[in-house]
C-alpha cells in the first residue's frame, strides 16, 4: 500500500502489564495514528480504492472511523459527511469540524447514524464509508500484523493477540494479517464491553442477533449488531477466544 495515510506505529513492550500476566506484552501504539486510532488503514486504503472520482464520502461514527473518513477525505481533497449520534461527546463533533467535514447528529445510537448515513448516500450520491464492514478495511488493517511481525524478527511470533470488538472490522482485519504472514496457529482473545456486546451475543445463539439497545458507557461507539463475516470466523476458527 504506498502512498498510504496510515503511520507505521511503535511496537512497545509493556513493563506494567507483562509484570501483571507474567509474560512479554507488546503494545501496538495506533493511538499515534494521524487520525488517532488504526481505523486510518482500513478507511484510508478503501478511501484510495473508491473515492477518487466521488462527490464525497459520508460516514455514520461515534467517534474514530469519522475521524479516520474525514481525515483521508481531507487529504484527497473531497468534502466529508460525518452523520454521529447525539450520544457522541461535543469535542468530537469538534474534532471533525476541525478535519474540514460537515457533522450531521441523528438518532441515539450508532445504529440510528447508520441508517442516515445510508440514506445519505442514496440521494445524494455520496460514497458510503463502512466503519467496520468491508474487505477493503480488513485488507488495511491487517497492515498492522505484517508490521508486528516485522519489528518482532524473523522465527518469533507472539503467543497471542488481544484485540478489542466492536462491529467486528478490527477482528477481521487481523485474521487476515495472521492469514497474510503464516501465523493462522496464533489464538486471538476478542474483548468487548457489557451493554455493547454483540459478537459475544452472537457466538452464545449460534447467529447474528441484534441486541435491544446499547447500554455501555460509551454508547455512541456500540453497533447492535456485529458484522457477518466476524461471526463466521467464530463459527469456523477455534484460534479467537471472545470475553
Amino acid at each position: 500500500m504506498a502512498n498510504h495515510f496510515h503511520l507505521n506505529t511503535p511496537l512497545l513492550e509493556s513493563v506494567a502489564m507483562s509484570k501483571l500476566v507474567g509474560t512479554a506484552v507488546y503494545l501496538k501504539m495506533e493511538n499515534s495514528q494521524p487520525s488517532g486510532s488504526f481505523k486510518i488503514r482500513g478507511i484510508g486504503h478503501l478511501c484510495q480504492q473508491m473515492v477518487r472520482q466521488s462527490k464525497g464520502v459520508v460516514c455514520a461514527s461515534g467517534g474514530n472511523a469519522g475521524m479516520a473518513a474525514a481525515y483521508a477525505a481531507r487529504k484527497m481533497g473531497v468534502p466529508a459527511t460525518i452523520v454521529v449520534p447525539s450520544s457522541s461527546p461535543q469535542l468530537v463533533v469538534q474534532r471533525l469540524q476541525d478535519q474540514g467535514a460537515t457533522v450531521k447528529i441523528t438518532g441515539k445510537v450508532w445504529d440510528d447514524a447508520n441508517a442516515e448515513a445510508l440514506r445519505l448516500a442514496e440521494t445524494e450520491g455520496l460514497t458510503f464509508v463502512p466503519p467496520f464492514d468491508h474487505p477493503l478495511l480488513w485488507q488495511g488493517h491487517g497492515s498492522m500484523i505484517a508490521e508486528v511481525a516485522a519489528s518482532l524478527g524473523p522465527g518469533v511470533k507472539p503467543g497471542a493477540v488481544l484485540l478489542s470488538v466492536g462491529g467486528g472490522g478490527l477482528l477481521c482485519g487481523v485474521i487476515q494479517g495472521l492469514k497474510d504472514v503464516g501465523w493462522t496457529d496464533v489464538p486471538i482473545v476478542a474483548m468487548e464491553t457489557v451493554g455493547a456486546h454483540c459478537f459475544n451475543a452472537a457466538v452464545k445463539a449460534g447467529r447474528l442477533v441484534t441486541l435491544d439497545d446499547i447500554t455501555s458507557e460509551a454508547k455512541c461507539l456500540g453497533a447492535k449488531t456485529v458484522c457477518k463475516k466476524a461471526f463466521d470466523y467464530s463459527q469456523c476458527n477455534e484460534q479467537i477466544t471472545i470475553f
